[in-house]
């Protein structure tokens, strides 16, 4: 690796102590997700089969911001009001005030007061998780809906015992006291109870029990998965539930749970922001679902955590990765929200930046970023090869996720400057030189040298990066190839500052294999961080090397060229038999008027003789069937005729079969009726 700014680095952001979270691996949501919701939530008939499927699509739209978004209220309002006015059951209940509160049907005031009641008479008396979950989150949303109806609860600290005497020990709840098995999925439905619970009461909740579920919260996220890369997730163990429920649901609902508990009591929870980054770098870690159910939850999801009182996720992101120092393109660093949006005022810092070569020693100490306002970038001219990037504090009232250290993949390119590159012929004896030639490695010219086995060859030249220092290249080779196809390739090593390769023909002769003549020179020079990688024909060196002994290695069999092998043969030219000489044509046509001298005469005989036509039929039926049959001959003959001037053989027979059954049946038919009449004259 180059010991200047071109090559490949990893840049790093270190941050200690600081309120933010910085995730690289993942992007934030972005117009894909767009268009793939439009396509993933389209109604069919301009309706949805249930309340949950379009809830669950508007509610995408509404996070989204998607402007084009299906008339579904026609078709949707009816079932809301339906659902509504009716004793629907609590989930259906549930998810058409969800609904209503998206579109904004027309729904009167006495009846979410007639809602409000039931629901009230339903909770005091539920002895489920999801009853209570029901009840409540309805009542919340008929609150929302209308300031005018009674929904606050007489007995909120009641309703709250005995949603905390569902809970457990390591922070999961069970679905109903008859059931001993906890769920990490319950415990986000439990919470978001809670939280509705604390919005709907008449009077405060004992701050005693709130202090416990935010201690359950954070033994909770104790039994959180983790993965490699910094990724947290929450996992269902429960298997007694109705429907299996996969990471990305039960994480969801942990999410909208301890989301909407933050949101309705005061002080903090002690969570630690790696894991609110983690679970953000989980949900965009997916990429864009292909189930609808995925998908909401997942918007669902980046839409609290960009909005929760605990500690909001930010992402940085790189819009490219290499940088060129030719083109002196600059190192630009963007800090968005999970959902895209701008992130508070930041200071970006290079905290240091050092070689991959040289870790100990910095090349750049804690420099700002300069921030561009109209295109949101933070940005640096100079580019260093490894970056640890510090966001310091903003004054803002929002507290951001903490993040580790996070390792940003950059390589630096640029154009490397060859020169004094010189090809020779040495004396293998003294040393000396007997010819040197300079070489434009930029260039197209070509060198013709001659040795023979007691010289050598010698190649060099030098590499310098754009900042003038010494540049190694991954890839440096020689290769030598014969006038018979055999190559042979050779390593260039370097002594300091200079590239240098020195070949002697007296101990390479027999991996030379003793083949006099010309050898092709050429030069490979490569690097991913060289913008000007070069494979180069030298030109060639005429070798006159010894003959070779008998039990010398035999030189291997040429490679066969694939081209020659796989590519397009050569035409083929197809010779045909001279045609045998043909009489002249006057000839040809008075043997064929005498071929035809018998049917001339056969016709002249029926005129002579006269036809009989005593047996042809006089009915009309049987008269009409004599006819097609005669015609039929006729039309055989004809095809005789066809046949012998145009058509193939094929043909041929395919037209006489249709004309063989034609044949068969009408000459059937007329023979039955002359045998029929012959038989009736026999009889009289």
């Amino acid at each position: 690796m180059a010991t200047n700014a071109v090559g490949a680095a990893f840049a790093f952001l270190l941050l200690l102590l600081l309120p933010f979270s910085i995730c690289r691996t993942v992007h934030p949501i972005s117009d894909s997700h767009r268009s793939a919701a439009s396509d993933l939530f389209a109604p069919t008939d301009g309706s949805f089969p249930s309340l949950e499927d379009a809830y669950e699509a508007l509610r995408v739209f509404e996070i989204l911001a998607i402007e084009k978004k299906p008339p579904v209220s026609t078709a949707t309002c009816p079932k809301v009001l339906q659902n509504l006015g009716s004793y629907s059951p609590l989930k259906d209940l549930f998810y058409a005030l969800k609904v209503n509160a998206i579109l904004k049907c027309n729904v009167g005031g006495e009846v979410f007061k007639d809602i409000a009641s039931r629901l009230k008479a339903t909770v005091s008396d539920a002895s489920t998780l999801l009853d209570i979950y029901y009840s409540i989150g309805s009542l919340v949303l008929i609150k929302d809906q209308d300031s005018n109806v009674d929904v606050l609860l007489a007995d909120a600290d009641g309703i709250f015992h005995s949603i905390k005497a569902l809970s457990q020990s390591d922070g999961r709840w069970r679905y109903s006291s008859n059931n001993p098995e906890s769920s990490t999925y319950a415990a986000g439905l439990a919470l978001e109870a809670l939280a509705g619970v604390i919005s709907l009461a008449s009077s405060e909740i004992d701050q005693t029990k709130v202090s416990i579920v935010k201690n359950d919260i954070v033994k909770l996220f104790d039994s959180i998965e983790k993965y490699d890369d910094g990724t947290f997730y929450f996992d269902e163990k429960f298997v007694g539930g109705p429907e299996h429920l996969g990471s990305l649901s039960t994480t969801a609902s942990v999410v909208r749970g301890v989301t909407a508990f933050a949101a309705v009591t005061s002080g903090k929870i002690n969570l630690p922001g790696d894991k609110i980054l983690g679970l953000a770098k989980f949900f965009l870690g997916i990429g864009i679902p292909g189930d609808a159910k995925d998908f909401y939850n997942q918007v669902e999801s980046l839409s609290f955590l960009e909005s929760n009182r605990i500690s909001i996720p930010l992402i940085l992101s790189l819009p490219e990765t290499v940088y060129s120092l030719t083109k002196k393109g600059q190192l630009k660093v963007r800090v968005n929200t999970v959902l895209g949006s701008a992130a508070p005022p930041l200071t970006v810092k290079l905290v240091q930046a050092f070689s991959t070569g040289a870790k100990d020693s910095a090349v750049i100490d804690s420099k700002e970023l300069q921030y561009n306002e109209k295109s949101g970038f933070h940005f640096l001219d100079s580019i260093p090869k490894n970056v640890d990037i510090l966001l310091h504090e903003s004054d803002s009232e929002k507290v951001y996720a903490t993040g580790g250290q996070i390792h940003v993949p950059i390589y630096v390119t640029g154009i490397i400057k060859v020169g004094n590159a010189e090809i020779a012929v040495l004396d293998s004896d003294l040393g000396s030189i007997e010819t040197q030639k300079a070489l434009d490695l930029a260039g197209n010219d070509a060198v013709s040298l001659s040795a023979n086995h007691l010289q050598k060859l010698r190649l060099s030249f030098q590499l310098e990066s754009p900042h003038g220092h010494v540049f190694k290249p991954h890839q440096a080779f020689l290769k030598l190839r014969h006038e018979t196809k055999i190559e042979h390739i050779f390593l260039v090593g370097n002594t300091g500052k200079k590239f240098e390769i020195i070949l002697d023909f007296l101990g390479l002769v027999e991996k030379l294999y003793y083949l006099s003549g010309r050898y092709d020179i050429e030069l490979t020079v490569g690097d991913a961080v060289m913008e000007n990688s070069f494979l180069r024909l030298l030109g060639h060196v005429e070798l006159d090397l010894p003959e070779a002994p008998e039990k010398a290695a035999r030189p291997p069999v040429p490679p066969v060229d694939p081209y020659s092998r796989y590519g397009p043969k050569a035409e083929i030219t197809h010779l045909f038999r001279a045609p045998e000489k043909r009489p002249p044509q006057q000839l040809s046509l008075a043997f064929l008027g005498v071929t035809l001298l018998p049917f001339i005469g056969f016709l002249v005989g029926l005129l002579r003789l006269g036809v009989n036509l005593k047996n042809f039929p006089g009915s009309t039926v049987p008269a009409t069937f004599a006819i097609l049959f005669h015609l039929g001959i006729a039309a055989v003959l004809l095809l005789y005729v066809l046949f012998w001037l145009k058509l193939d053989l094929f043909t041929t027979l395919k037209t006489f079969g249709l004309l063989g059954a034609f044949l068969m049946f009408v000459g059937h038919r007329i023979l039955s009726h002359l045998a029929l009449t012959s038989a009736k004259v026999k009889s009289a």
